[in-house]
């Protein structure tokens, strides 16, 4: 694979980085049953492996965006930075078993969340809601990179 511009490498670096997510989803199945939270580490599980999913498909298509480098670095950067963070909440509140303020997800079933310490809500909380805008930024550079320019 020739992969002499930025724009090839990095979406070589996504396709990587898809195919990491998937062995990640594969791994983290065995640590379900021994998490503190047992059904977010599903929900941690699930998340992996679309992330891996949409990181394949966008990394197919990354060599077709029509960014200037600095876009494009720019895209890349958020991109992977709002999967792993995301992902990284989900995992952390997982093994601690805590994160009821940010995650609600499931928090009231039995294996869900409990509160947490002050420091452990507020880390998830950073950690979660800073893959927003970063997301949102690399979706709106990414689908501008996919205009039609003749």
């Amino acid at each position: 694979m020739n992969t002499s511009s930025p724009l090839q490498r990095q979406g070589h670096r996504l396709l990587q980085l898809g195919m990491a997510l998937f062995l990640y989803s594969s791994l983290n199945g065995f640590a379900i049953p021994v998490l503190a939270s047992p059904r977010i580490g599903l929900s941690a599980h699930t998340l992996s492996a679309l992330q891996g999913v949409m990181l394949l498909a966008i990394g197919l298509l990354w060599s077709k965006l029509k960014l200037s480098p600095r876009a494009a670095k720019i895209a890349f950067w958020c991109l992977v930075y709002s999967a792993l963070a995301i992902l990284a909440a989900y995992t952390i509140a997982a093994f601690w078993g805590v994160g009821i303020e940010t995650i609600s997800l499931m928090g009231e079933l039995p294996h869900g969340l409990t509160q947490g310490t002050p420091f452990q809500e507020n880390f998830l909380k950073v950690l979660a809601y800073s893959s927003a805008p970063t997301g949102i930024s690399a979706f709106v550079l990414i689908l501008w990179g996919l205009r039609i320019t003749e």
